[in-house]
This record gives C-alpha cells, structure tokens and sequence, in this order.
C-alpha cells in the first residue's frame, strides 16, 4: 500500500511539472494576463480595474476598490468560508472537560 501512495504522489507530481511547462513567463508582457485587449477584441478587466478605480470610488488603493466595492459580496462569501472553517478547526480541537459518567 506505502508503494501505491508514493507512486500516485510521484505521477501526481510529474503532471503539476508538465502542467507548469506550458505557462508564460513571468513579466511576460505579451502573456494572456498583461494583455489590455482580450483576443476577443475587446478591453479586459484589468484595464478597466486601473483606468478607473480613483473615478468610480474616490479612494486611492486600488486593491480596496476591488475587494469592497466590485466585488465586495464576493469577498463576503469567502469571508465566510474561513470563518466557517476556523469555527470547525475549534470545535474539533478543543478539550471537552471530563464528565462523571456515574451522575447518569
């Protein structure tokens, strides 16, 4: 069985460096990413994001721009998602104190 794990981990490991093996490099300015017209023709979302985070919400950090006002229920519902799995990890990991079985 330890045989069967380690090679399920070593074809899972070659297939993460075939994957990677085909994306652009880093900084590449002609990646699909950096690119402000899609291949479609039309503006992507990043080049709206800069052109008119200062316009659309008078506030000067762009990462605040985007996380509470565009996408702000977004960002809620992954808020709850780590609320909800820190909840878990506590009620699972906590100590429950010994109770007398014999007051049954």
């Amino acid at each position: 069985m330890k045989y069967v794990n380690y090679l399920i981990l070593v074809v899972f490991a070659g297939l993460m460096i075939a994957a990677s093996d085909n994306l652009p490099n880093r900084g590449d300015a002609n990646a699909p990413a950096n690119r402000e017209i899609s291949p479609a023709g039309s503006k992507g979302a990043a080049y709206y994001y800069i052109q008119n985070s200062k316009t659309d919400s008078n506030t000067d950090n762009m990462v605040t721009v985007i996380l509470a006002d565009w996408r702000g229920y977004d960002t809620l519902g992954e808020e709850t998602v780590i609320l909800t799995a820190g909840l878990i990890c506590y009620l699972l990991l906590r100590k429950r104190r010994k109770t007398d079985d014999t007051k049954r």
